[in-house]
């Protein structure tokens, strides 16, 4: 009975078997090298690249300063963060809705690392068949020899990864200096080896287990599909039944499809699927499986196109509506939120006011009659230059301000808290609360202003 118990375990628990994804030649093979070359490129490179004297791209954390080459950002400018992050996601679900996982095909990070890490495995361990023997036999010299070799490309390229994150937040000038003399300080060494670490083990180890088991996205895309979605598809009706056959045989007079049943797009498949089975959420949308395809259709003078890129409207003979409520929405809403970013990008002031009530008193009445209240000014400069400003106040005829210090010169990033004391003759003018407004400008430009509205109380009388 141990025994049986046994045999029906291991029969459930089947062990997780490596997938070595064949080599592919292709449109779309050529098209995803061209997007893992650019991606990695830009990440790699744009930390590099000055603007103004200092790193173009810059999360300066202890600064509080974000630099994206021209623009800086602060603290105050964290909406424009959260606005880009909502149209990223508005963005992904609408090239989603449109293309299905195209972008776990072509940029996703996870996919485009792996194939980055895949590629030096190949370059050490050799093309599919021979990586296949060399797992087969193990401990060999020439397994020891092509092993290492991978796992050091791996260990540099892991490395280089984290040192680079790490990068767009110290000054990756500094940071390189200080990493060849030992000088790294604790939580950037605990960066650089956590990204590195993820980095080895996500692309070089886990790879389509990311994607199969870790990754939400895969599990919530089918909420975003229809029937009109781009997938990666088996035509069913044109390829079955399958069967082996010559080359140039006519598959009519076998009755036989237009399938081989080579089983090479199950070969090239970096999640292991059979993309014949029908839509699956495994799949990542590399169109692997379309190159091996038409390679094989090419060989046997058959019609492209027998899995390819299409819709399951089209393969049931219908129209396929690119233009549909969950496409116009989604369009929609993410050109209003662009066009209404950039406007709020190239309207936004280089300086902010703020301005607080003193909550201790209403009011206070001086000894000539005038009625004053109190302010806290909170200025910031938000440029990288040095800046002087003036302090006006309106809203009241015959308003008088008068600060406490006096306007200092603000340095970049700097804020300046101004107590403002607010007088005026409560003759003639009504009792309760007054809009007043207080603004700020520039001394080298007048155009150059910011404003703020805020209460002034007068008494009964």
């Amino acid at each position: 009975m141990d025994e049986a118990r046994t045999a029906h375990t291991e029969s459930l628990y089947a062990k997780h078997e490596k997938i070595h994804a064949r080599e592919v030649e292709g449109l779309y093979d050529r098209f995803r090298d061209v997007a893992t070359v650019g991606l990695l490129g830009i990440y790699y490179l744009l930390p590099w690249f000055q603007w103004s004297g200092r790193q173009a791209v810059l999360f300066d954390l202890p600064a509080r300063k974000f630099y994206i080459f021209g623009l800086t950002l602060w603290p105050q400018d964290f909406i424009f963060l959260t606005w880009l992050l909502i149209i990223a996601a508005l963005l992904l679900f609408f090239a989603t809705a449109i293309a299905g996982r195209v972008w776990c095909g072509y940029a996703c990070p996870q996919t485009v690392w792996t194939n980055a890490f895949v590629w030096m495995e190949r370059i050490t361990e050799g093309k599919f068949n021979k990586r296949i023997k060399l797992d087969k036999n193990k401990y060999t010299a020439e397994w020891w020899a092509r092993k290492g070799a991978k796992r050091m490309l791996w260990l540099f390229f892991a490395g280089w990864t984290g040192f680079t994150f790490v990068g767009y937040f110290t000054p990756i000038q500094e940071l390189g200096a200080r990493l060849v003399t030992f000088q790294l300080g604790g939580w950037e060494t605990f960066w650089v080896t956590f990204y590195s670490v993820a980095t080895y083990f996500n692309a070089g180890h886990m790879r389509e287990q990311v994607c199969k088991y870790m990754c939400p996205y895969a599990r919530f895309q089918s909420a975003m599909f229809d029937r009109d979605t781009l997938i990666v598809s088996y035509d069913t009706e044109r390829g079955e039944p399958r069967g082996g056959r010559k080359r140039n045989a006519d598959p009519a007079a076998l009755s036989l499809g237009a399938c081989t049943d080579c089983n090479i797009c199950v070969q090239v498949c970096p999640t292991g699927i059979d993309i014949r089975d029908g839509l699956q959420y495994e799949c990542i949308t590399c169109a692997s499986c379309i190159d091996a395809c038409n390679g094989v259709m090419d060989r046997m003078g058959y019609e492209r196109g027998l899995i390819r890129y299409t819709t399951q409207h089209s393969l049931e003979g219908k129209k396929t509506r690119f233009l549909r409520p969950r496409t116009l929405i989604y369009g929609t809403l993410l050109s209003i939120l662009f066009i209404s970013f950039c406007i709020a990008i190239m309207s936004r002031m280089p300086m902010r006011l703020d301005v607080i009530r003193d909550r201790n008193a209403l009011y206070r009445t001086l000894s000539d009659g005038r009625v004053e209240n109190v302010y806290t000014l909170k200025l910031q400069n938000k440029t990288e230059e040095p800046q002087q400003f003036r302090l006006f106040v309106a809203g009241i005829p015959g308003l008088t301000l008068e600060t406490d210090p006096a306007m200092p010169r603000l340095e970049p990033g700097s804020i300046a808290s101004v107590a403002a004391r607010v007088q005026v003759d409560p003759e003639g003018v009504r009792a309760g609360g007054h809009e007043v407004v207080f603004s700020a400008e520039r001394t080298d430009d007048e155009s150059l202003s910011v404003s703020r509205e805020a209460r002034f109380i007068l008494p009964s009388r």
